[in-house]
């Protein structure tokens, strides 16, 4: 099965931003703020959102339209994870320590 992109897809890829923008949810990859202002074509902003799949379309591809396998993202997160595992990373720590 071959990702596709239908009028379904938009409309679920819509609905599902709305409601990350709406809950203001972090990047589940790195944990930090997404910039929802950004359009999704600003090819300079990484911290735009982006929808995420947890279990890739690449290695499945039934779950591509799955809501309970996506995920909000940045868009600089998502495409350093490709379609490999989350990175293990501890964010921004909040202070210097020695």
């Amino acid at each position: 099965m071959a990702r596709t992109n239908t009028r379904r897809q938009h409309k679920q890829r819509a609905d599902f931003r709305a409601e990350c923008e709406a809950n203001d949810a972090p990047c589940w990859i790195c944990g930090l703020p997404i910039d929802y202002e950004a359009a999704w074509d600003d090819w300079a902003n990484d911290d735009r959102f982006q929808e995420d799949h947890f279990w890739p379309v690449s290695t499945h591809p039934h779950l591509q339209e799955d809501p309970d396998n996506k995920r909000p993202s940045h868009a600089g997160c998502n495409r350093e994870r490709g379609n490999g595992a989350p990175i293990v990373d501890l964010g921004i720590p909040s202070r210097e320590w020695a």
